[in-house]
């Protein structure tokens, strides 16, 4: 590496990338949209490039059909989904800890990585900011490194630098940070969040994924005390919990005090709240997501979502039925870390019906639709919530578990859900005791 980075334009350094070379973007918050505008006004440029990396957002450089380059997604965002039926996305099925060993392994050679990095301090270092899952490793790994130098990057703390000397060229841009406003959860998403809350003791520390069942939790966690985060996304209904003194990790094991990720998405007040805050530490996924890491955590709770969950406790989480929709991300990562924790508690939370082309249908379901993708086994999943309850599966029979998961069902769904239930066989034990049924 030269010790002095080029200072170039974005039309030089995407002049740079040649047919059939491999990319890495940083994503999330991190995605280096001007770089890939750049790219798009030379598209007939770009054949055979394969760009990888996870959760890209914005709208440059899509994947529409007969477009000559490719993503190879490690976490498909809703950039990446229109690219999947026409071919242009491709997935690779793999926990979120695993991603940076992938690329330091050698198994994906990279000829770039770009990355969006906050202004160099006076020591030539630049963070990484709110997106550090992998591009470390990226940088480590790849023949040459452009870095877009944004000042709206926050400063972020942890194991989320690079410096100066890493990079082949830099780039100065200057464009605010694509946001997550909070969606407003909905009533049963609170009376889900308040099951949870049942379940979260004072001085616990958490683990919660993206979206509005996680907001609903927060939500139901006031009068809580002393609860730490060890999580793989920091989102602005933590940064609410952190200022109402709900979240203060005084009692965290592993780095007390202190808030773990490995990405962070919401608000602009969320990475102005994370900027130069040592209170925040952003580490590379490999550490974060590390069940062993996770585990060092006493009291540790996982609360992941799911698509369907059928009535072994088999949990479906990245796609729907044959169609891929996300990726495993950090769910086993974390459920397993939470299960190995003293005093752990892996959470599997949904609400008990979907709405599917405006139809009501059950997330508990008999059998998993063909093609259905397990991210979380049987074998992993302890407790399952809905609205209406806690089913706690663990040591339990795949009889016992159904019972349990029938009972947090949807009222609507449970007679069918009985129905389905003797038809896979489970239940054997009441004809054996000779119990009068309805069947």
């Amino acid at each position: 590496h030269n010790m002095q980075a080029l200072n170039v334009t974005l039309e030089e350094a995407a002049s740079w990338i040649q047919p059939y070379s491999r990319v890495f973007l940083s994503g999330n918050a991190a995605t280096p949209i001007p770089f890939l505008e750049a790219l798009e006004t030379r598209t007939d440029r770009l054949k055979g490039v394969e760009f990888c990396g996870l959760l890209q957002m914005g709208t440059a450089l899509k994947p529409e059909a007969g477009a000559p380059f490719h993503y190879r997604s490690f976490f498909l965002g809703p950039h990446d989904r229109m690219g999947l039926a026409n071919g242009v996305v491709d997935y690779v099925p793999i926990f979120l800890s695993e991603i940076p060993r992938v690329l330091r392994s050698g198994h994906l050679p990279l000829d770039w990585a770009v990355v969006m990095v906050s202004p160099p301090d006076a020591h030539g270092y630049m963070s990484l900011g709110t997106e550090v899952i992998a591009s470390k490793a990226a940088v480590e790994n790849a023949a040459r490194t452009i870095a877009l130098v944004n000042p709206h990057m926050p400063r972020v703390h942890g194991d989320c630098f690079i410096h100066t000397s890493q990079v082949f060229a830099q780039v100065e841009v200057d464009c605010p940070l694509q946001t997550l406003d909070e969606i407003p959860f909905t009533e049963v998403e609170a009376q889900l969040g308040a099951h949870i809350a049942q379940l979260i003791e004072d001085g616990d520390t958490l683990q919660l994924g993206i979206g509005n069942i996680p907001n609903a939790v927060l939500h139901a966690l006031k009068g809580k005390k002393d609860l730490g985060l060890h999580t793989e996304m920091v989102s602005t209904g933590i940064l609410r919990a952190v200022q109402e003194g709900i979240i203060t990790g005084a009692r965290k094991t592993l780095h007390p005090e202190k808030i773990i990720g490995t990405l962070m998405l919401g608000t602009q007040e969320l990475y102005d709240f994370a900027h130069d805050n040592p209170l925040l530490e952003m580490h590379p996924s490999d550490y974060v997501n590390n069940p062993m890491v996770i585990a060092q955590n006493r009291h540790m709770v996982a609360i992941n979502t799911a698509l369907e969950v059928d009535l072994t406790g088999q949990v479906c989480a990245d796609s729907i039925g044959t169609r891929m929709y996300s990726g495993f991300g950090g769910q086993l990562d974390f459920m397993r870390g939470a299960s190995m924790s003293e005093g752990g508690k892996p959470i599997i939370a949904v609400t008990s019906t979907a709405n599917v082309k405006s139809t009501p249908c059950s997330r508990i379901t008999p059998l998993l639709k063909p093609g259905s993708g397990v991210v979380t086994t049987r074998g992993d999943v302890r407790y399952v919530v809905t609205e209406y309850g806690i089913a706690d599966l663990y040591g339990r029979t795949l009889s016992e578990r159904a019972e349990a998961l029938i009972g947090i069902a949807h009222p609507a769904f449970r007679e069918e859900l009985h129905q389905g239930a003797w038809n896979r066989g489970l239940f054997p034990r009441a004809i054996n005791l000779g119990l009068q049924t309805q069947h």
